[in-house]
């Protein structure tokens, strides 16, 4: 399953031990990781002003993406009514990169499962439910 990781999910994954760091390593063994330009941008950004990471760490994070799709920013944003247009590169990422889920904890994001069918949005724990529900097998690979 290509699985397309937002940038909240990661953050999470690497700043603590918790849900999201599980689906993170999850991701990576079960399935095919996907993430895009943008959500790398909004990485170094945050990272380096929010949590003040040293340029070594975030060159040494960044560079754990080297196997990983990163589909290049959009050209085209989606014409889809959203309260923050700033998520609209990630969600044109992971459309653009014919990713089967995204993985997210952006509300605004969450908001749009129903008007989005190309694309299951979910958040870490209905990831995690749904990688460990009574179909498992069909979801690795």
């Amino acid at each position: 399953m290509k699985v397309f990781l937002d940038t909240n999910v990661i953050i999470s994954a690497f700043m603590g031990r918790g849900l999201s760091h599980d689906v993170y390593r999850l991701v990576k063994e079960y399935h095919e990781p996907i993430t895009g330009e943008a959500v790398l941008e909004e990485l170094r950004r945050v990272l380096s002003k929010k949590f003040e990471v040293s340029q070594r760490d975030l060159d040494d994070m960044l560079m754990s993406f080297g196997n990983w799709h990163v589909e290049p920013r959009p050209e085209a944003l989606p014409m889809i009514r959203i309260r923050d247009r700033d998520d609209l590169p990630i969600l044109a990422s992971a459309l653009a990169s014919s990713a089967d889920v995204l993985v997210t904890g952006d509300k605004d994001l969450l908001e749009l499962t129903d008007q989005i069918s190309e694309l299951k949005i979910m958040d870490p724990r209905g990831f995690w439910n749904l990688h460990h529900g009574s179909d498992e097998a069909s979801l690795k690979g």
